[in-house]
């Protein structure tokens, strides 16, 4: 099959990435084989331990980059339950094994979900790590409910634009954050106030919030804090946080896959309640190009066109 696959550590995202002949996936055990059709990436997937290594600690290079897949099921392990030949799929590829650049990828079963019949291979694409992120993010750690306000940091990005949509959608009152050019994007999705990041001070411009979501990190993520309500949470998946809210929760999370969440937002996708922003897209022979697109901070989520 063609795969992009990259064989050593880049010193700047995204080189290092080639598009070659590489072997076709075996299905283990619990697997399905997916015909690819689109795939999605975040820009810092190459410095995860999991890019370079398996669970064992050994190199595992050349490495296939995308961990988020949609397509159709090819081939069905024995002893996988749960889909058929020619089912359309959706979800994530385990972090220790290979993305979904390539013609073909073998996914665990139990990390995929049927792809709603109203959603194109290429929105699908864009839903399962950004969907599940912002899912655990709201509603496992951050307890978000309806009537409550939320603060999405980064509501313009592929993660936070998504964050933005399913707050607004359970009736939170979201307040999104980032640079001007995002403001658009993050109106778009249901924010109901915008605080741009280069012309104000994060902690002077809102009230303290039931929830910050936090997808940028650093100093903004260390102010936030101060910003939280009593018995808040200050969640981030960008680092673990330096300061604690006063009568809050501050949580750092990496997000798992899970078929019930994923399944939750394919249903609100199907009904139209929910979305994902899909910033530019890309064949699959471009993967180098749409990595530093991302990389130059284009709105939303970047996918890869197989």
């Amino acid at each position: 099959m063609r795969a992009v696959r990259i064989h050593k550590r880049p010193d700047v995202e995204g080189e290092g990435l080639v598009l070659e002949d590489a072997p076709r996936p075996y299905a283990a055990t619990g697997d399905v084989i997916v015909e690819v059709r689109a795939a999605g990436f975040v820009p810092d997937e190459l410095d995860w331990p999991g890019t370079w290594v398996d669970r064992a600690g050994r190199d595992r290079t050349p490495t296939i980059p995308a961990h988020d897949v949609a397509g159709v099921v090819s081939e069905v392990a024995y002893g996988t339950a749960g889909f058929a030949v020619g089912d359309r799929v959706f979800g994530l590829t385990d972090w220790h094994r290979d993305g979904a650049a390539a013609e073909y990828v073998a996914v665990e079963a139990r990390n995929l979900a049927p792809i709603p019949p109203s959603l194109s291979f290429t929105e699908a694409a864009a839903l399962p790590l950004a969907g599940l992120t912002c899912w655990q993010a709201l509603f496992v750690h951050g307890g978000l409910r309806e009537g409550q306000t939320v603060v999405v940091h980064g509501g313009g990005g592929g993660v936070g634009s998504l964050a933005v949509r399913l707050a607004a959608d359970a009736g939170a009152h979201v307040i999104a954050t980032g640079r001007a050019r995002a403001a658009d994007v993050a109106r778009q999705m249901g924010a109901h106030e915008f605080v741009d990041l280069e012309s104000e001070r994060f902690e002077d411009a809102v009230e303290p919030a039931d929830v910050i979501f936090d997808t940028i990190g650093g100093d903004l993520l260390a102010a936030s804090a101060s910003r939280v309500k009593p018995g808040g949470a200050l969640v981030s998946v960008a680092e673990p946080p330096r300061v604690e809210p006063p009568d809050g929760r501050a949580v750092y999370f990496i997000v798992e896959p899970d078929r019930g969440q994923l399944a939750e937002i394919a249903e609100r996708a199907e009904a139209g309640r929910v979305r994902a922003h899909v910033g530019a897209v890309y064949p699959l022979a471009e993967t180098r190009e749409a990595f530093a697109a991302k990389r130059r901070g284009v709105p939303g989520k970047v996918v890869i066109e197989v």
